[in-house]
């Protein structure tokens, strides 16, 4: 899953276009805090190419900071950066409790397509309990990061709110992740060999 997400290094780089939006927004206006954002996101994608790292995380990020972006100059307040992550969190947190209540946890339905192992092990009872689990905690990782995210976009507090994206970012993903390899190898469903 950390692979997916461009590795350590692409966790970073994600936080990367919010620690430069948020000074430049302070010192230099809006306008030149969306152009700072972008230009470190377009650095960030530049830079993978050259290195010939994986540039799908890369792009993704750019694509990211773009909307990110583009909402925050449409709206003319820089706590508009933030919306779209905000509501994508509560998207997030709704699917993977909605995954719970119908009883197709995300986290295993997730892990079964990416490593080959289907759905078989839904009739395994152990392993229900260990994918509801880790969805739960995937849960409320989404649901913790839109509560306190949007409280601080409620109360215009955009450098709190910046502090929350970067803080709930990574760390939490990497709770969520450590907890959902935890359920994987407990339910013993590591990765199906390559032919």
């Amino acid at each position: 899953m950390l692979e997916q997400m461009g590795g350590f290094s692409g966790l970073i780089y994600s936080s990367l276009p919010v620690l430069v939006f948020v000074p430049v927004n302070t010192l230099r206006g809006l306008t030149t805090a969306v152009w700072a954002a972008l230009g470190v996101a377009t650095a960030i994608l530049v830079w993978r190419l050259v290195r010939r790292d994986k540039v799908q995380p890369a792009i993704s990020g750019f694509l990211g900071v773009g909307v990110c972006a583009f909402i925050a100059y449409r709206m003319g307040e820089a706590k508009g950066f933030f919306l779209f992550g905000i509501y994508a969190s509560l998207v997030y947190a709704g699917a993977f409790v909605v995954s719970l209540l119908v009883r197709w946890p995300l986290a295993g339905v997730i892990w079964g397509f990416l490593n080959g192992h289907g759905t078989d092990w839904r009739s395994d009872r152990r392993a229900m309990r260990l994918y509801d689990l880790a969805t739960l905690v995937w849960a409320v990782v989404f649901g913790a990061r839109y509560l306190v995210q949007n409280h601080f976009y409620d109360t215009d507090a955009t450098g709190l709110l910046a502090a929350a994206r970067i803080g709930m970012g990574w760390p939490l993903t990497a709770v969520a992740v450590l907890v959902t390899v935890w359920a994987v190898r407990r339910a013993g469903h590591l990765p199906a060999a390559r032919s």
